[in-house]
């Protein structure tokens, strides 16, 4: 039986990014043969567009590296909303994979994205979509959730077919509900499910 890596990568300012890259990285290993790894990146520094030093992280998981991206089967993208769009860390990271593109270290494999957001209105589809950009510039197959997913016909917070997410609330105040952390650990099954029927067939 093929086995599977899926890479969870993700950046996360107050935490509920990194809870729900948790919860997904769950949902990847609900898949019999598909382990999560759990990768996040560093914040920039506030006075300069450079990344602060690599090192390890305090606590949570490790700060990824372009290895990850090669090792991986499948990828899941996640970010905090900033204006619409992706959090600058995570797209620092993803602007300096110029050579994996060259390569096509990441063509073929399935990708999603998640997001975490202060406000109901405060961008979590378009965030999820931008994410999506630069995955099929590398040559992913990206996917979303289906409405066969229940959750997304009834939540009233986060979750869309474009991937999962959460309402966080401008404190962080709200805790992540049963519909969006359902909806969390479905994107995970699905993206591991795909691999590691692309696996066998490869």
């Amino acid at each position: 039986m093929p086995s599977v890596q899926i890479l969870v990568l993700y950046y996360s300012r107050h935490g509920a990014t990194a809870e729900l890259a948790r919860l997904i990285a769950r949902g990847v290993e609900e898949i019999a043969g598909a382990q999560a790894r759990l990768r996040t990146v560093p914040a920039l520094r506030s006075d300069a567009d450079t990344q602060a030093p690599l090192a390890v992280p305090d606590s949570g998981p490790p700060y990824v590296n372009l290895g990850d991206l090669k090792d991986c089967d499948g990828l899941v993208l996640g970010s905090p909303t900033r204006f619409g769009n992706m959090a600058a860390p995570l797209k620092h990271f993803i602007d300096g994979t110029s050579s994996q593109w060259l390569s096509g270290t990441l063509a073929g494999k399935p990708a999603a994205c998640f997001t975490s957001t202060a406000s109901m209105h405060g961008g979590q589809e378009t965030t999820l979509l931008s994410m999506m950009l630069p995955l099929f510039h590398h040559g992913m197959l990206v996917m979303g959730l289906p409405y066969t997913e229940a959750e997304l016909s009834s939540t009233r917070s986060g979750g869309s077919p474009y991937g999962a997410s959460h309402l966080a609330g401008t404190r962080g105040e709200e805790p992540i509900t049963s519909d969006e952390k359902l909806l969390c650990r479905a994107l995970g099954r699905r993206v591991a499910t795909v691999a590691l029927k692309l696996k066998a067939i490869a």
